[in-house]
């Protein structure tokens, strides 16, 4: 594909939706579940004919299934896997539903012959620990110890599920990882409608087998330039998610001097990053992501001495929960290091996802609080004053009440501040009024989002806590860093420097698993 044609599918590409992105998208031959209902005679029966088609193709699909699993390890044919893939991918994502819920409850851990085997394996003496010379002279232990052995082998044979197998036979062929990310993504999608133990089970085991296929010794590392072919490229554009490419000089630029693109590759889906990285050559830590994609041309190579990670995207919906950018980020830091010895300082700039959401809920609900006993509610309502904190300083009350007009209005500071950050056209982010009067109340409440909020013991901001397990530390807080309309939206246009320290990366690491502790640098703890 010549890069004319490149060029045309981007602008192809930028004027949608971003729909392909959706796992359902891989199929194009879907069933529809619901046909549209029309009352005369000829529709409705075509509508029947559908549905009898479509129970047809569901039952053919499912019959496939059942043979793919029960036939021996040398009976399973490549057609009858082809047969399920290509029957899958005409399901609607209903039948789909229904077939995943049949394949986790039907192949599901014999549970009969669990207890039964529990049953004898408690009835049997433990073996007391000796060597095999004593054993050998003793038949009646070696026997005994026979069967404990023997019986414990099944336990761990019985306990696994019958889709375990199913999962396999799938990974082997050709095509097979691809599909089983696709199979995830869709559990995935129907769990957030129908969150069923069963489902939930398939899915953590589905998950802990593409995690142990995709461990970092079976994943390819490649650096992806503008030399790599236009169909790479234009998955890269696709694929952006933290910022998105606007055009072909946009693209070419990322990929030129001073810039680094680096992906995961998997041998079973080629020409296909499963995530890749993007890396700014810098003099100093960036603060804003105006530095990096637009104001300043890229300095000479030579003279950089930071190497900024700017964007992290996963390309496969199913592969959510396994964490290749732990690997992936370690992997470019040591190939960076090798290749450009001057580079001493790896930091990312990084988005704050949960911000806006978090602090919006808490000013709404300590609103009410407020209200509640300022009204004298507390004594019918003692849940107010249990959960009531004051979230801001006096002196920010103050500050927020001077602003205080019709356009926020507001009996005390929050509802003030709730009343600008509420606003759909964020007009505060442009006011050289109320700018200077929210930013050192929005820089500390985001560090002490950060910091202090957390959710079973990690961070609640989700890129933090990915950040804080690979070992990171939380290094700067930058004020209006990204004044794009989602960066406004999701932090205040706050973005953060996490900075990834060689020589401590795995006792950050380990600290922040043990314990949950944050590692910070002073001026991060200064604004608490």
């Amino acid at each position: 594909m010549s890069k004319k044609n490149l060029a045309i599918l981007l602008r192809a590409r930028m004027r949608s939706n971003h729909s392909a992105k959706s796992s359902l998208s891989q199929f194009p031959k879907e069933i529809p579940s619901n046909p549209q209902e029309n009352h005369s005679g000829d529709h409705i029966l075509r509508n029947s004919s559908d549905l009898d088609t479509r129970g047809r193709v569901y039952d053919v699909v499912r019959e496939t299934m059942h043979s793919a699993i029960s036939a021996s390890k040398t009976g399973v044919s490549d057609i009858t896997l082809n047969d399920f893939q290509e029957g899958y991918s005409s399901l609607s994502l209903e039948d789909r539903g229904t077939l995943l819920l049949a394949l986790a409850k039907e192949y599901d851990v014999n549970r009969e012959q669990v207890r039964e085997l529990i049953k004898q394996y408690l009835g049997l003496e433990t073996p007391v620990a000796s060597d095999d010379s004593e054993l050998h002279s003793s038949p009646k232990k070696e026997a005994l110890s026979s069967v404990f052995y023997r019986i414990e082998w099944n336990l761990r044979h019985a306990l696994k599920p019958t889709y375990e197998t199913f999962f396999e036979r799938l990974n082997t062929h050709p095509g097979g990882l691809r599909f089983l990310s696709i199979l995830r993504a869709d559990l995935l999608s129907i769990l957030t409608k129908e969150n069923m133990p069963s489902l939930r089970t398939l899915d953590s085991y589905l998950k802990e087998k593409l995690g142990m296929w995709l461990s970092p010794a079976t994943l390819e590392l490649h650096q992806i330039t503008w030399d790599d072919p236009a169909s790479l490229l234009e998955k890269i554009v696709a694929y952006e998610a933290v910022h998105p490419i606007s055009n072909l000089l946009d693209l070419k630029r990322r990929l030129g001097i001073g810039r680094r693109c680096f992906g995961y590759f998997h041998p079973s889906i080629p020409g296909e990053p499963l995530i890749f990285i993007e890396v700014a050559l810098m003099e100093t830590v960036a603060q804003t992501i105006q530095e990096v994609l637009w104001d300043n041309p890229p300095i000479p190579e030579n003279q950089a001495t930071s190497a900024l990670f700017y964007s992290i995207s996963s390309t496969q919906p199913g592969l959510a929960g396994i964490n290749l950018g732990k690997f992936l980020i370690k992997r470019v830091i040591t190939l960076v290091k090798k290749e450009m010895p001057h580079v001493s300082t790896f930091a990312t700039l990084s988005p704050i996802p949960g911000y806006m959401q978090w602090l919006l809920s808490k000013l709404s609900s300590q609103s009410r609080f407020a209200e509640e006993e300022q009204g004298g509610g507390t004594q019918s309502n003692p849940t107010s004053s249990t959960f009531s904190e004051k979230v801001l300083l006096p002196e920010e009350e103050q500050a927020l009440m001077s602003l205080s007009d019709d356009s926020s209005s507001g009996s005390n500071g929050m509802e003030v501040l709730l009343s600008f950050l509420s606003q759909k056209n964020c007009d505060w982010a442009t006011s050289p009024r109320v700018l200077p009067v929210l930013e050192p109340i929005l820089m500390r409440l985001c560090a002490r989002y950060l910091l202090q909020e957390k959710k079973r013991g990690k961070a609640l901001d989700s890129v933090a806590n990915f950040h804080l397990q690979n070992g990171a530390m939380v290094e700067r807080i930058n004020w209006m860093a990204d004044r794009s309309e989602k960066g406004i939206h999701q932090s205040g246009g706050i973005m953060v420097n996490y900075v990834y320290r060689l020589e401590n990366i795995e006792d950050y690491a380990q600290s922040y698993f043990g314990s949950g502790y944050i590692h910070a640098s002073p001026g991060i703890h200064s604004r608490l």
